[in-house]
């Protein structure tokens, strides 16, 4: 295995890389490998900015002219279009993830271009799985109703896993079937809960009454065991392990929840614009994915039904 150069192992210790990592496995539910692939050219473009390995230009100082710059380097080194085309991908990811924290008001990668070579569609569960894995949960346990809870939020909801570990007690409000949901930017959405998520919550918060919440965690709605806010780290191990429980081998993370619960209102026959408010995205075309993974579906069932398809 080829030594990394201490230039490399110092910009994989920045403290904005390793929190990148961290977002592109919980929040964006990518595969180890993408992650990899993603830190590298991250990693190659704060080098490119800092040659000599010193920080003399910060990741959040960038301006689109040093990110076409790094594109013109790497077009000099004669890197293959798909290569372009993913590090053009996981720049955009990056400065996403800095506007998600809060780290710049403005991306420079929005007027940034890159080869089109396609869509990458998620995995979604169908309805079967996911009861299977609401199944595989021990509502006997001290945390089982809580972890129902979360299922039921994350699939009935769409919410993110931010929004999840985020969502307050006082934001609940079931007389009216809706929550508000605190998103990316800050900003405020409405969504619509349903019953069985509104169950789900009612039995759990009679375990959570007997829970004394640590100072500043009083109207968090979902807790640990010591009172404290659950962290998106522990979501995600939550829903890995009761993945495994139920015998699900496709890749399930938080994010899959929120494709699925989007998916599947889109199956359904669910107005676009009104998913998109729903997910809050701010554009439609984010939203549009669904209609492929629909068209997707449509597809394998002619292959697997109709005789000519056979």
């Amino acid at each position: 295995m080829e030594r990394k150069s201490d230039n490399v192992l110092k910009a994989e210790r920045n403290p904005l890389i390793k929190s990148f990592r961290d977002y592109l496995r919980l929040e964006k539910s990518l595969s180890k490998n993408s992650i990899l692939a993603y830190n590298s050219d991250i990693v190659k473009f704060f080098l490119f900015l800092n040659p000599d390995g010193e920080e003399k230009k910060k990741l959040d100082e960038v301006t689109l002219d040093d990110l076409q710059e790094f594109m013109a380097s790497l077009y000099d080194k004669n890197v293959d279009a798909r290569s372009q085309a993913r590090i053009v991908s996981g720049l955009k990811a990056f400065y996403d993830f800095l506007l998600f924290e809060g780290k710049i008001e403005e991306a420079p990668t929005q007027l940034l271009d890159g080869p089109k070579l396609g869509m990458h569609l998620p995995d979604v569960l169908s309805i079967p799985e996911i009861e299977e894995i609401i199944g595989a949960i021990d509502l006997s346990s001290e945390e089982g109703h809580r972890n129902k809870a979360i299922i039921e939020v994350l699939y009935g909801c769409g919410l993110r896993v931010s929004e999840l570990v985020n969502l307050t007690i006082s934001h609940l409000h079931f007389n009216e079937e809706i929550i508000s949901v605190i998103g990316k930017g800050d900003k405020e959405r409405i969504v619509p809960i349903g019953q069985t998520a509104q169950k789900a919550i009612g039995l759990y918060m009679e375990d959570r009454n007997r829970i004394t919440p640590k100072k500043g965690c009083e109207d968090i709605l979902f807790l640990n065991r010591r009172g404290g806010k659950l962290s998106r780290e522990m979501i995600f191990i939550i829903i890995k392990k009761l993945a495994a429980a139920a015998g699900i081998t496709k890749n399930v993370s938080p994010h899959t929840f929120r494709h699925s619960f989007a998916s599947h209102l889109v199956d359904g026959g669910a107005d676009l614009r009104a998913v998109q408010e729903m997910l809050g995205h701010e554009s439609i075309t984010t939203t549009e994915i669904y209609t492929h993974l629909n068209k997707d579906y449509i597809r394998e069932t002619m292959q697997l039904f109709h005789p000519r398809y056979k």
